[in-house]
């Protein structure tokens, strides 16, 4: 029982001690004070970083867009890192740990990590090469395997890349063997349209070449003017002309749908038929 009481007496007077208690509110001071200043420095980076891409999009000579946003945001990213890493040093250092050992140590470790964690270096490297060989931008809509979508975000590690319908899919650099880049060049749409095998075809050219020379003049997205290639098939109860025209990368949806709106309305303006399913009833009478 002694003992017990002995330590017990200890330990209320190691805890009664005033300076125990001024150190670790130093401590948790000065800990508190380095993830401020830490994260003031962040977003004075990521302002400055802004600031810089802002006047060169003013210079005269600068780089593509889609390249700009791909290295603010990396820039942003290596920035958060280095920030945050010198503060978990100095925030060490406040609970009088070894840095240097530490450091030398988990040298040693991640040397011996680097030798199994092969897909990460592959990750890694594979991150440096999109970005430097600009293979895709933030911004550009591009097909991954079988993700296909917006690029959210480039790192030197992972690519977050986020479809139409909202999902955002994050892929390892490593993984992406094959890009489809959409953004790059313009886009082509393409639209047939379908008239019956009783309306005049010669008219109906006429007709839709007339609303093409139009077009034009209504969407700014059009790169070259529309062009009527003629008859594309003879289907069983129609006849398909393919329209076909020239927009600015990404846009070829949304010109598709308003030329056949507009083709579909001058037709019907013109009294040209749109062909609909027919069914033909033949009825044999029996010869008595």
């Amino acid at each position: 029982m002694n003992i017990i009481e002995d330590m017990w007496t200890e330990t209320v007077d190691y805890l009664k001690d005033v300076k125990l208690w001024v150190t670790i509110g130093e401590g948790l001071l000065k800990i508190i004070l380095i993830l401020i200043v830490a994260s003031v420095f962040i977003k004075i980076g990521k302002l400055a970083i802004n600031k810089i891409f802002l006047f060169r999009g003013k210079s005269p000579i600068r780089i593509s867009e889609r390249r700009e946003n791909t290295l603010s945001k990396l820039l942003e990213n290596i920035l958060t890192y280095v920030i945050y890493f010198i503060a978990i040093i100095m925030v060490l250092e406040t609970l009088s740990l070894d840095v240097g050992a530490l450091l030398a140590g988990a040298g040693i470790i991640g040397l011996a990590v680097g030798f199994g964690a092969q897909s990460l270096v592959k990750d890694i490297i594979t991150g440096f090469f999109i970005i430097f060989e600009d293979q895709f931008s933030v911004g550009d809509y591009i097909r991954v395997s079988h993700f296909e979508g917006t690029v959210e975000e480039i790192g030197l590690r992972t690519t977050k890349v986020k479809s139409w319908t909202g999902e955002l899919h994050i892929l390892p650099n490593g993984s992406i063997a094959e890009v489809t880049n959409f953004s790059i060049h313009n886009s082509i749409a393409v639209v047939d349209v379908s008239i019956s095998y009783e309306s005049d075809i010669p008219e109906a050219e006429r007709v839709i070449q007339e609303l093409l020379e139009e077009v034009p003049e209504k969407y700014e997205d059009i790169i070259t003017p529309p062009e009527l290639l003629g008859v594309q098939t003879l289907g069983a109860s129609e006849i398909v002309l393919r329209v076909t025209c020239e927009v600015e990368p990404m846009r070829h949806f949304h010109i598709s749908r308003m030329l056949r709106k507009d083709i579909k309305l001058r037709l019907d303006q013109t009294g040209i038929e749109i062909p609909y399913p027919r069914i033909v009833m033949y009825n044999r009478k029996e010869v008595s």
